[in-house]
């Protein structure tokens, strides 16, 4: 007697968590200063313009839930996304720029003049950055935050709006990238990239630095 042979399983494929990291649109600043956490830095009229395009851009995939970093070009960025979705946006703290502490503030001209910017270039997980974080707990930061979003909306989609390095490192993440190696990783102001989770499995990373395309197709209806 033959065994049966086993047939198709019954059960559905498991929906991943689709996790949407957004760098906040153009400031004033972007590309010459090291803005940190300091308040007051708004998006440029060039940066709104991104901002909502990129609300366009989301339009038919469904989104669950908005996350913003609490400063204010994050916030400004996610704003048109809010209001085309009818989704409140929620602060996340986990999404928060790095904190440059001393740097903070400084022309990235200067800052490159520096030995230490050598460090921060090619070997960034032996670096602090004076009086401020390090880049290993900058990844584990943002790392906890996706994971307790993936928690909170398993099988969702949600829209995160961050900042270039903490993205970087969480894409880094995702990929096994070595962190001596995230700063190969380029975010563009306005950029999506798109993180697929599902319990069980590797993170897939289904896209970095897009900032053309409809994002509708990440996620068939």
């Amino acid at each position: 007697m033959t065994a049966a042979t086993p047939g198709p399983s019954s059960e559905p494929p498991r929906r991943g968590t689709l996790l949407l990291l957004v760098r906040h649109g153009e400031t004033p600043t972007t590309g010459l200063v090291l803005p940190g956490r300091a308040p007051g830095l708004h998006l440029s009229e060039r940066g709104r313009a991104q901002a909502e395009r990129l609300s366009e851009r989301l339009s038919g995939l469904g989104v669950d839930a908005l996350y913003s970093s609490p400063l204010e070009r994050a916030c400004e960025t996610a704003e048109p996304t809010a209001v085309r979705t009818g989704l409140a946006v929620k602060h996340d703290d986990g999404l928060v720029e790095c904190d440059f502490g001393e740097w903070t503030g400084s022309a990235i001209v200067d800052l490159a003049s520096l030995p230490e910017w050598q460090t921060v270039q090619h070997s960034p997980s032996a670096f602090r950055f004076p009086d401020g974080e390090s880049f290993p707990e900058m990844q584990a930061r943002i790392v906890g935050a996706m994971e307790a979003l993936c928690a909170a909306h398993a099988g969702g989609v949600v829209v995160c709006f961050s900042h270039a390095d903490p993205i970087k490192a969480a894409v880094a993440h995702a990929l096994g990238t070595p962190l001596d190696l995230f700063q190969r990783i380029f975010i563009s102001p306005g950029s999506v990239s798109a993180i697929s989770y599902t319990d069980g499995q590797d993170p897939a990373v289904l896209m970095v630095n897009s900032t053309a395309e409809p994002l509708s197709g990440l996620r068939p209806s």
